[in-house]
């Protein structure tokens, strides 16, 4: 059987986790201590390395992302056979036809596994071995996704009927019909009636028997990600889909697609501990907990409180004679909500973006190629900000027109080109940098540097940035 191939898709916006998982910084950049001590991703890319046999994986993300993804691989020590940027969502199917593409180009006979950047999986030699026993299903012809058994009458997965054993492979089975999210009487009757498993999104079948159903059911979009890989370009390792090409794709999940729609697939049951940790309530089951069920993480002072989640950020959280309640405190949000009602969480985050929001988008913590800044204090014509640059950051070659800036070095070396003049900036030492100037900052050193930045000006958006040179290739849009 061929090596099997990973692919992580990393392009989920993990609205239900809000306001700590944002557009910007998505669930599966997020560390959750309480659970595991990785991020969602490291941990995905770890599951199936090349040191367990595996072939390096191939990460499809969202353009915005692509420096996370970058920087959470080299961080968990797996280096992807590719980093596929999409330049716009079309949902999964249009992701794993690409990823399909490369590997049947490579190989005719790839088997490839797909997995969600954003779930937990306690036991990761287990899960490897059923990708393994999944992959020699798939080799038949078979396309196979891992059902697990539902132990509640949950709502927010969709549900798989189990069909006839499958002849040749002990603990398979046909797939008899596919349930989209039932209601609570529905699923609590799947659970009653037995036979039936969560749909886990994970997939594992040949390349070749994928792209050859999708041509059946969806031939735009095979065509569509043809053309887009035809016509992909390589920046900066990482692999640029075609934008037009791409966008021409019909935004459909691989389940709509093929899934639902084959004859050829197949479900194999798995017990290894999975959750789509889905919502605050997931969270709330997955962590440890006190003697009253209460899960915290964070400064909290709980009194007379029960079965509830808190998380704090930086404040204090203290309750009182309240239960069944998700409290999640961020700088610049917080979420207070019945924990039945932590599946909704979306439906606020909609009602965010609708409204233009900045707190649909990011934190007051702003990730960049180069490190993060955070928005310490603003007020009428000022800013104060944090900076971050990790060891070898870089800032572009830029200025502004309605600023100017004052930097004040707390920790490290900086490195500032004001003009044609360049000179080291130790801890306890400034530099200022007047409207209209060309400067740059560099972290020359190998320890992080951090610096407080004062901004003083009429405009004082992100957007006043015009760029002359800039080692990430970024476009003159992406100005976050």
């Amino acid at each position: 059987m061929p090596t099997i191939l990973p692919v992580v898709l990393s392009g989920g916006a993990g609205t239900r986790l809000w306001p700590l998982s944002r557009a910007l910084y998505p669930k599966q950049f997020i560390r959750f201590p309480q659970i595991q001590q990785e991020t969602f991703l490291a941990a995905a890319l770890k599951r199936l390395e090349p040191a367990r046999g595996f072939a390096a994986p191939i990460v499809v993300c969202n353009n915005d992302h692509r420096f996370l993804v970058k920087d959470e691989a080299e961080r968990s020590g797996v280096r992807p056979k590719a980093i596929v940027l999409e330049p716009t969502a079309r949902n999964t199917a249009p992701a794993v036809a690409v990823a399909a593409l490369i590997a049947e180009r490579d190989d005719p006979q790839a088997i490839l596994a797909v997995m969600p950047s954003d779930h937990v999986i306690r036991d990761a030699p287990r899960f490897a071995a059923a990708v393994r026993q999944a992959g020699e299903i798939a080799a038949a012809g078979k396309l196979v996704l891992f059902g697990t058994t539902p132990d509640a009458p949950h709502t927010g997965y969709g549900y798989i009927r189990r069909g006839a054993p499958l002849a040749g492979f002990d603990g398979a089975f046909t797939v008899a019909a596919f349930t989209e999210k039932p209601d609570r009487a529905m699923a609590t009757a799947y659970l009653a009636a037995g036979g039936y498993d969560w749909n886990s999104g994970i997939f594992v079948l040949a390349a070749r028997a994928f792209l050859s159903e999708l041509e059946r059911f969806e031939p735009a979009v095979l065509d569509a990600a043809k053309r887009a890989l035809d016509s992909a370009r390589y920046d900066l390792g990482f692999l640029r889909l075609d934008a037009n090409a791409f966008a021409s794709a019909p935004s459909i999940s691989i389940d709509y697609a093929v899934m639902e729609r084959t004859g050829l697939a197949a479900v194999l049951p798995i017990d290894v501990g999975w959750s789509d940790v889905g919502s605050w309530s997931s969270l709330w089951e997955l962590s440890a907990r006190d003697e009253d069920g209460n899960a915290v993480h964070g400064d909290a002072l709980l009194e007379a409180t029960r079965d509830c989640y808190v998380f704090s950020d930086k404040s204090l959280v203290a309750t009182m004679g309240v239960s069944d309640l998700v409290i999640v405190e961020t700088p610049d949000a917080l979420l207070v909500a019945d924990r039945s009602k932590a599946q909704d969480v979306g439906k606020l985050v909609a009602r965010l973006k609708t409204a233009g929001r900045k707190e649909y988008e990011s934190q007051v913590r702003h990730y960049r190629p180069w490190g993060f800044f955070e928005t310490l204090n603003i007020g009428p014509r000022f800013q104060v900000k944090l900076l971050h640059v990790k060891p070898g950051g870089r800032l572009s070659m830029q200025m502004h027109h309605h600023r100017s800036e004052h930097w004040v070095v707390v920790h490290g070396i900086a490195k500032v080109t004001v003009g044609n003049e360049e000179r080291l900036v130790h801890e306890n030492q400034s530099a200022y940098i007047v409207a209209t100037q060309w400067h740059r900052l560099e972290n020359p050193g190998k320890t992080p540097l951090e610096l407080i930045e004062v901004q003083i000006g009429s405009y004082l958006g992100e957007d006043d940035i015009v760029r002359s040179e800039d080692v990430y290739n970024r476009s003159p849009e992406e100005t976050k």
